[in-house]
């Protein structure tokens, strides 16, 4: 067992986001992704490509996604969004054995909190073969559509699944969406390549991917 966890013996629900944490970036699933979503901003807005781009950042920082932001501002169609975007190619995903048994050889259980939808979610996992390992995903459909970072949609999540902070071990690529796990008592655990070079104070642990911290 990987010494990182040896030292969280207090954890018995670990909390794995989906996108650029159970894969690496390198797959660039999230780029293709990305570039959909522009391709959406554009025709829907009808500004230049660059333009359509920093709008669609705008949305993601100050809404939590994308698809948070047009569906404040315009009158979109959520489901379409998402099936748009997110038929994308795998190619760029292998399964992993040795990641997909250090997962199984976590103590305790194993849930999915991913900002994306159900379809995309399990395809993901499917490509993967990492849906037997995990007990539940916690999708956008549980949420009402809003995402994580809002706390709302934390306590929902905990609700569902009967999650305590305390016992919980969250681990994301994205700092912004560990803050509230902090708020809530979980251990967060920030992953990726940017990982390490991060000084918030809400991230408890970083490492360069998700494998590396479960490595022996």
């Amino acid at each position: 067992m990987s010494p990182h966890v040896q030292n969280l013996p207090h954890v018995s629900t670990w909390l794995f986001d989906l996108d650029n944490t159970l894969y690496p970036p390198e797959a660039e699933v999230m780029a293709l992704v990305e570039g959909r979503m522009t391709d959406f901003v554009m025709r829907q807005t009808g500004l230049p490509r660059e333009e359509a781009k920093t709008l669609q950042k705008k949305y993601l920082y100050e809404h939590g996604t994308t698809l948070a932001g047009l569906m404040a501002y315009h009158d979109i169609d959520p489901y379409a969004f998402m099936n748009e975007v997110h038929d994308v190619s795998l190619d760029g995903l292998v399964p992993d054995a040795t990641l997909n048994a250090a997962i199984t050889a976590l103590p305790g259980r194993k849930l999915v909190f991913t900002n994306g939808d159900e379809q995309h979610a399990y395809r993901i996992l499917d490509k993967l073969e990492m849906t037997p390992l995990f007990e539940d995903v916690f999708h956008l459909g549980h949420a009402d559509l809003i995402p994580k970072p809002n706390l709302a949609t934390f306590h929902r999540m905990m609700q569902k699944h009967a999650v305590t902070g305390p016992e919980t071990a969250f681990f994301e690529d994205s700092p912004k969406n560990l803050k509230p796990a902090h708020e809530l008592g979980m251990t967060t655990i920030l992953v990726g390549p940017h990982a390490e070079a991060n000084a918030d104070a809400f991230v408890h642990i970083r490492a360069a991917s998700l494998k590396a911290f479960l490595a022996e």
